[in-house]
């Protein structure tokens, strides 16, 4: 457990009632437009804010940008089992458990452990669930049961009765999109498709990277015409993103840990891009900058192995002594790809970005509107200051769409 009392007090003093602000319900977007890219856009340069649109963005941007995406893919991790009694019961999938690995846990095929909520939890008392699903005109069983009912009851042993079937098949068949719980409605066959970004691509996530939700190919073709460059990650977003700050100052609040995976030639990338990193999306932010607090660790420790990187909630705001540059970092983060003879990072962060937080390697930021008083409006914050204040008032008078089917922001200190 991290020592809170080495934290700065600016940091541990915030109250996140100060980051509220009051969002009418005819504010929040429950679907997405028409056209992905036809969004409006807030463009905030050095505290001066445009009204553009989001097809245009390429023009906003300054020359030879690199825009980081994230490329993970929403599973449909909500699953609803009916007892012989009639109650219903929903097993909302998480985290892989056993096997621990997302792409080897999606490949199984005949059993994975999962953590997992569960609604109406009173009901279940141990048994173990069945459901009949059908791909490709075979029937197949589908089982539940607690591993262990009497300690840990989040923990789920899906197992089912063909091994001709891997669980991202079963569960893609099984299973429902999650949609976030503020749009107040089930989900529908038109979010099958909008609530999935059109660059996604590796099955993890329970909510969308929704930053991403805007982009078109043919803004992708107005990015790279313009000389921009494009390059992915990979984190998979966690229902933890959802979690609204129940403590009056952050200090009380434990951040979820988010799983993300990085290959050598994006670490190259950062390293030889010569103009500025721009964000898609908070995860995206929050994943360059744990990159930075992963080499750190590296620097510090050169026999540290993959498997023990993990940035930790407070980290950032507890190594401030003698911080190195971020391309240095980036290249320590290389040696250890070298030392253990792989091209892939993986790694899992809990970093909270809150003012007074300095960023590292993220020089800009794409965004949509975030709910009060979340981590996700002290991210922005961060970044913006004060300023995040005059914006969430100015897209409240001008008609902008609030949340994840919601407007976009583009966010520029320079």
């Amino acid at each position: 457990m991290e020592n809170k009392n080495k934290l700065p007090e600016q940091v541990t003093g915030i109250s996140i009632s100060d980051y509220a602000y009051h969002l009418p319900d005819d504010k929040i977007a429950r679907y997405p437009l028409a056209e992905r890219d036809l969004s409006k856009l807030l463009v905030w340069k050095n505290g001066h804010i445009q009204d553009a649109q989001f097809r245009n963005l390429p023009d906003h941007l300054p020359a030879n940008s690199l825009l980081v995406f994230n490329n993970t893919k929403v599973i449909r991790a909500r699953l609803h089992f009916l007892k012989e009694t009639g109650a219903k019961i929903e097993i909302f999938c998480l985290d892989p458990h056993e096997p621990a690995d997302y792409q080897i846990s999606f490949q199984t095929t005949q059993s994975c452990v999962w953590k997992c909520m569960i609604g109406n939890q009173k009901k279940w008392k141990g048994e173990k669930l069945r459901k009949i699903i059908r791909i490709d005109n075979t029937e197949i069983e589908l089982c539940a049961e607690q591993t262990d009912p009497e300690k840990n009851k989040s923990l789920i042993r899906f197992s089912w009765n063909n091994s001709g079937f891997e669980f991202s098949r079963i569960i893609e068949h099984a299973g429902s999109l999650p949609i976030p719980p503020y749009l107040n409605r089930e989900t529908e066959q038109s979010d099958l498709e909008r609530y999935q970004t059109v660059y996604s691509k590796i099955k993890g996530s329970v909510a969308a990277p929704t930053a991403g939700l805007h982009f078109t190919e043919k803004v992708f073709i107005h990015l790279k015409n313009d000389g921009h460059e494009l390059a992915e990650l990979t984190l998979h977003v966690g229902a933890g993103t959802f979690q609204p700050v129940k403590s009056e100052t952050i200090s009380g609040h434990e951040m979820h840990s988010e799983h993300f995976y990085i290959r050598r030639d994006f670490l190259n990338r950062l390293i030889q891009h010569s103009g500025k990193t721009i964000a898609v999306g908070t995860t995206s932010v929050r994943t360059l900058e744990s990159l930075y607090w992963l080499g750190i660790q590296v620097c510090k420790d050169p026999e540290i192995s993959i498997g023990d990187l993990k940035v930790s909630q407070w980290e950032a705001y507890q190594n401030e002594e003698n911080i190195l540059q971020a391309k240095d970092v980036l290249k320590a983060l290389i040696g250890l790809l070298d030392r253990e003879q792989t091209d892939i990072l993986s790694a899992s962060t809990q970093i909270i970005i809150a003012p007074g937080y300095c960023f590292r390697i993220a020089d800009g930021l794409i965004t949509n509107f975030h709910q009060p008083q979340s981590t996700l409006l002290l991210l922005i914050s961060a970044y913006l200051g004060d300023d995040w204040r005059t914006i969430y008032e100015h897209a409240l008078a001008n008609n902008y769409r609030f949340l994840s089917y919601g407007d976009s922001n583009l966010y520029l200190k320079y």
